[in-house]
């Protein structure tokens, strides 16, 4: 959760004391509207509504370089900004957290405060995942955004023997006694295989004799099943970049035993998702006592460990996608979809509830203000027909995203079903291999001629699933969610209506 830190805080308090004590002698003061928006869509609402009156307002966009909503943390100077104004428009979720703070401790305390989600009310949606979307774990212990499925090679790290220090256990007789049948009955819920298979599938894979392994400085110890104990100090080598057949990878860290003699694996190599330095929240690893090119069949077999202290039943909750932090005894509540400005209709009513807040604020100027948002809803009502008619129109009701779905409120408006790799507020940028290959059979069974994704400089996981369809020649299409909107992009003419413009060209050959 995003919190002011003490020091904006105590700006605050400051800016609050001076204000009051030279209020008097104010001679900068002016008589121009001050309004502070979050987001690129309530800036430019704003400019719609106030036309040929802009001059009476100084409107302020604070995401204005290009950062994500989700990971926007206020400046000094953008708190100073918001305290002072007239008007303050921000949208209101999870990533809103700071408002309340900010709020609390402005000067200005006749402000008016709009709350996208507030206005809209129970039209707003909490985030849907959907079949095949990978979830967001919730682990505050482990930084999940290092795991990855999809790299360049050049961005590859080494890494120590470090990473995966202290008490490990196979998985393996979980798997045996039962104890992860739940887990395998969850992955059929949402993947192809019935749990029976996936249960065969994860058995084959976890098999080792191993169980236990325990690792501390360079030292290495493995238990066998019949509580014989080998190990060796061992050196690192170097990785070794494994590309699986789905068109994914994986970095395996090689180390080599000092002691050949000792009976423990000479050749050993950990995978555990991640590319550069990081504590391992578990790991799979392959042996052999010939040479690394020896090691068999690494697609099918990959033993698998997790701390010591976890018992199966935690495990079991790890594969399924759970938190397990045991000093979190709360259930997580259902975030809310924040990216309400990507429905016109959802634009018509926040549109109406700006204008109003405006005309309040300048009553001189409340008939244009009227005039002005009724022209401009009639133009978003007018596009929102459009899209009806190329929706009705296609061929495919489906689109399917590479990428965080930020889209909801769009594809609802107007009966579409989607796929995606992730929810819209996600902080993952890297798909499992599941995910990837259960969006490329969909791309499959679907004809879909294209895989969307979102606006971004990378596209890698789009790519990689058109890499792993039948047909390999599906384009890959971007739809801009307006998270990145720049106060460049405004100089250069960008607009909420042209954006959406743009979206459905993009949406209507998606469509077909």
């Amino acid at each position: 959760m995003k919190k002011i830190t003490a020091l904006l805080l105590a700006l605050l308090m400051l800016v609050g004391a001076l204000a009051g004590c030279g209020k008097q002698n104010d001679t900068n003061k002016t008589d121009k509207l001050s309004i502070v928006t979050t987001i690129f869509p309530e800036y430019d609402w704003v400019r719609e509504i106030l036309g040929d009156k802009a001059d009476n307002a100084e409107v302020t966009m604070l995401l204005d370089n290009g950062v994500d909503l989700h990971s926007y943390q206020p400046t000094a100077d953008d708190i100073v900004k918001i305290s002072n104004c007239d008007l303050f428009i921000y949208v209101g979720g999870e990533s809103d957290d700071w408002v309340d703070d900010a709020l609390k401790n402005a000067t200005n305390k006749n402000m008016k405060v709009i709350n996208l989600l507030d206005v809209l009310g129970d039209s707003v949606k909490t985030e849907e995942v959907v079949e095949g979307m990978q979830e967001t774990e919730h682990d505050h212990d482990h930084d999940h955004s290092k795991e990855v499925s999809t790299f360049e090679d050049d961005e590859v790290q080494d890494r120590s023997l470090s990473d995966w220090a202290g008490d490990w256990q196979s998985a393996y007789p979980f798997v045996l006694d039962g104890t992860l049948d739940d887990a395998f009955a969850a992955m059929a819920e949402k993947g192809e295989m019935t749990a029976e298979e996936y249960k065969t599938y994860y058995q084959n894979g976890y098999k080792t004799d191993i169980t236990n392994i325990d690792i501390e400085g360079d030292h290495i110890e493995f238990t066998y099943e019949d509580s014989k104990k080998v190990g060796s100090n061992y050196k690192y080598v170097g990785y070794y970049i494994q590309n699986w057949s789905t068109g994914t990878k994986a970095a395996m860290y090689r180390f080599e035993a000092e002691d050949k003699d000792s009976g423990a694996p000479v050749y050993i190599e950990f995978n555990d998702h991640m590319i550069e330095p990081a504590a391992a929240e578990h790991f799979h690893i392959r042996m052999s006592n010939e040479s690394f090119d020896a090691i068999v069949d690494p697609e099918n077999s990959w033993p698998t460990f997790f701390p010591a202290d976890m018992t199966g039943e935690e495990i079991c909750e790890h594969m399924e996608g759970h938190d397990h932090d045991e000093d979190e005894d709360h259930e997580h509540e259902e975030e809310k979809d924040e990216h309400v400005w990507l429905s016109l209709k959802n634009a018509e009513v926040l549109v109406n509830a700006i204008s109003k807040s405006l005309q309040e604020l300048d009553p001189d100027n409340k008939d244009t203000y009227a005039t002005n948002a009724a022209a401009y809803i009639e133009k978003l009502s007018a596009l929102d027909g459009e899209y009806q008619a190329v929706v009705d129109a296609a061929t495919y009701k489906t689109v399917l995203f590479g990428d965080r779905f930020p889209f909801r409120y769009l594809v609802d408006d107007y009966g579409l079903s989607y796929y995606a790799a992730f929810v819209g507020c996600s902080a993952e940028t890297e798909a499992s291999f599941e995910t990837v290959s259960f969006l490329a059979k969909k791309v499959d069974e679907s004809k879909l001629p294209c895989v969307l994704t979102i606006e971004g400089a990378q596209h890698k996981i789009s790519e990689t699933i058109v890499q792993n369809t039948a047909e390999k020649n599906q384009k890959v299409l971007t739809m801009d969610s307006m998270q990145s909107t720049t106060s460049k992009d405004v100089a250069n003419g960008t607009t909420y209506l042209s954006v959406m413009e743009k979206n459905l060209s993009v949406l209507k050959e998606a469509l077909g």
